[in-house]
């Protein structure tokens, strides 16, 4: 069993086509992995026992990192969070971007009008970083990491990661340590952290926690995902609310975090052992599961505090659609694509 990276961060949203423009035009996601209406029916246990019709779009940024998958409820009216979300309360709190150049992003960000939360400061790691709201009021840290996989104009890359609020860290690293294998503490401080003093509730006194992975990843798209991390924090002098309470998987705001896996026989015998078994599988209910020109297998888990984590074991993706060129990964295996590969995706860009 291998847990290859971070695939995508979905994003909830209430117009998918608006909220892709406005994430290609500030975040570069404009490489077009899939664009798909459906019907969520396998998703029952998160969607109040109902199928749900949706449209996501699952977009990637050619310097690297995780994408993100844009989704909207299209059968219901998406339903907003009534009460601001403050930091640590339950599930993620913020999706972590990675730049190469944190001065030149700030910058452009600035220029650009975003909503700045303060300057750029440094984490207890000493890296630096800013943090920033979108137009649908999610929050983002944007976070100094040098590795590029293609270098373009963009001066970010995808997702590195998330900040995830819990209630008990312990709880919680069964999960994040001991599930998807971030074994590496970083570093487990305890204070009122002066780089937390803009976000909403981040003046209060934490438990911070970054885990990486020490391990190599070799999966097909690991040299496209790199590296990535995750930071857990626990408020200590107030009682954080769910984020998703009153609501469900795909109502805006961050829906899931996804990683792109092989072998999800392996993965389910390994979180069930752990006390976390698949709430969602559809291996169980059918050999592929067809997701527009691209197929596999996915599965979730619910963490302790909520927050819901997906898997996908890819089967086949469109390289290059025109020519009916697809990689079927049923057939190859999983070792790394080749760079020349991974680098045709830039003919999936949409401007």
């Amino acid at each position: 069993m291998k847990i290859n990276g971070i695939q995508q961060l979905g994003v909830g949203v209430e117009d998918v086509h608006e909220a892709w423009k406005w994430y290609r035009e500030h975040f570069s996601m404009d490489i077009l992995m899939f664009d798909e209406e459906a019907v969520a029916e396998l998703m029952l246990k998160h969607t109040e026992g109902k199928s749900r019709a949706r449209h996501a779009i699952l977009a990637l940024n050619m310097e690297g990192g995780g994408g993100f998958e844009i989704w909207q409820h299209t059968d219901k009216k998406p339903a907003k969070i009534t009460t601001p979300i403050l930091l640590g309360d339950l599930g993620i709190n913020i999706g972590i971007l990675k730049t190469d150049n944190i001065d030149a992003a700030y910058q452009k960000y600035k220029e650009s009008g975003l909503n700045l939360l303060g300057k750029i400061s440094t984490t207890p790691a000493n890296v630096k970083h800013f943090y920033l709201k979108d137009v649908y009021d999610n929050l983002w840290e944007v976070k100094e990491h040098p590795v590029v996989f293609k270098k373009e104009n963009s001066v970010n890359g995808g997702v590195f990661g998330t900040v995830i609020g819990v209630n008990n860290i312990e709880e919680s690293l069964v999960v994040y340590r001991d599930i998807l294998g971030f074994d590496e503490v970083v570093y487990d401080e305890t204070e009122v952290f002066d780089d937390f003093a803009k976000i909403p509730g981040g003046e209060q006194e934490f438990r911070r926690v970054l885990l990486r992975h020490t391990d190599v990843k070799n999966g097909a798209f690991s040299t496209l995902f790199g590296k990535s991390e995750i930071e857990l924090v626990q408020v200590k002098d107030r009682e954080p609310k769910k984020i998703y309470e009153g609501r469900i998987w795909g109502d805006p705001g961050f829906i899931h975090l996804c990683y792109d896996i092989n072998d999800m026989d392996g993965l389910r015998k390994k979180a069930e052992a752990n006390g976390f078994p698949f709430t969602v599988d559809s291996a169980r209910a059918m050999d592929t599961f067809d997701m527009g020109d691209a197929a596999g297998n996915f599965a979730y888990i619910q963490a302790p505090e909520g927050t819901l984590i997906e898997f996908v074991e890819t089967h086949k993706i469109p390289l290059i659609k025109k020519l009916g060129w697809y990689i079927d990964f049923r057939k190859r295996g999983n070792h790394p694509l080749p760079n020349w590969i991974l680098r045709l995706f830039r003919f999936k860009r949409v401007k």
